[in-house]
């Protein structure tokens, strides 16, 4: 157990240690912020990110979350570059290089090339009197005190402040350019954020049968018409008018309140004024009114017409859930 607690203590210390640079670093934000931000709108170009060893790392990471935030970027490894990789960068790129240091050999070899072609240079980095932050056009300083490995050496500390200012970079380009949901769906087309941000009701059910009985219908034929279409539902319709739905629930509640349902019909059993959606509404949207009314199914309307149900099964098979 007390080495148990032992672990519990290393890991408190190194978030600790972690979350009191990220706290320092809004005090060191400056004007060299906001010019980085303007140099890279006003770019044609794309914002080539490089670094190396695990400040490479968080290069990469600081690339897929610009581009799918809708500022182009690509990734340079700053070894590569001196050996044949600094032909991927064209005259109207903004250069992004990530060092603690900013003084490793690798470092003072590349800068010297990457300024040659006046590409807008900003390093982010511990040491604002290193090699690269002299050398650069613009220093985003990520301050790191030390590092929350016991020996003061692993990149841990360092590396997360350099995401936390690559990531504010991001977020800063992205509320300057307006970048709303709608952009954002067009990045994220797959998996289930894209289609929280873009899937519609009446897409959900595309595949969906429709049940649909009227006021006359015979109860018995109401529960099959529910059994069959699968969705625990149908409209009653009184020509294109919905008048009621019927639920699994209205026919459980029928069997214990009638001994004998012959003779009875929808118009008996049936809940009036059902809740509807039309069906260019967002599915997520559709979510959030089913949880707020505590339903699991809605009628779906397309120009007050009814066109289908929507369950609540449609929106985690889709994974919206």
């Amino acid at each position: 157990m007390e080495k148990f607690n032992n672990v519990l203590d290393f890991a408190r210390k190194t978030i600790e240690t972690e979350l009191y640079s990220l706290g320092k670093l809004t005090d060191y934000l400056d004007d060299n912020f906001s010019q980085a931000v303007e140099a890279i709108l006003q770019s044609k170009g794309r914002v080539v990110i490089t670094g190396i060893g695990k400040s490479a790392i968080i290069a990469q990471k600081i690339v897929a979350t610009m581009n799918s935030t809708g500022t182009p970027a690509i990734f340079m490894h700053a070894a590569d570059a001196i050996h044949g990789d600094l032909g991927m960068i064209q005259s109207s790129d903004v250069v992004v290089c990530i060092s603690k240091s900013g003084n490793t050999p690798e470092i003072k070899v590349l800068v010297p090339l990457l300024k040659r072609d006046q590409n807008p240079l900003i390093a982010i980095t511990a040491n604002k009197e290193s090699f690269l932050a002299t050398q650069s056009d613009y220093v985003l300083y990520a301050y790191t005190e030390r590092e929350a490995c016991p020996n003061n050496l692993a990149p841990t500390t360092s590396t997360t402040s350099q995401l936390v200012i690559g990531d504010a970079l991001a977020v800063a380009l992205m509320q300057v350019k307006a970048f709303g949901s709608a952009d954002f769906a067009k990045y994220h087309p797959g998996g289930a954020l894209g289609k929280r941000l873009y899937l519609t009701v009446g897409e959900a059910i595309a595949k969906n049968q429709v049940p649909v009985v009227t006021p006359e219908t015979d109860v018995k034929q109401v529960i099959v018409e529910i059994s069959q279409k699968m969705l625990g539902v149908t409209a009653v319709l009184d020509g294109e008018r919905i008048v009621g739905v019927i639920t699994d629930g209205d026919i459980r509640r029928m069997l214990s309140r009638y001994e004998d349902i012959k003779g009875l019909h929808a118009r008996n059993i049936m809940s009036l004024h059902p809740k509807t959606i039309e069906a260019d509404v967002l599915a997520v949207d559709a979510l959030d009114f089913m949880q707020n009314h505590k339903i699991t199914q809605l009628l779906v309307t397309q120009n007050q017409r009814y066109i289908g149900v929507i369950h609540l099964h449609n929106l985690i098979q889709e994974g919206i859930i």
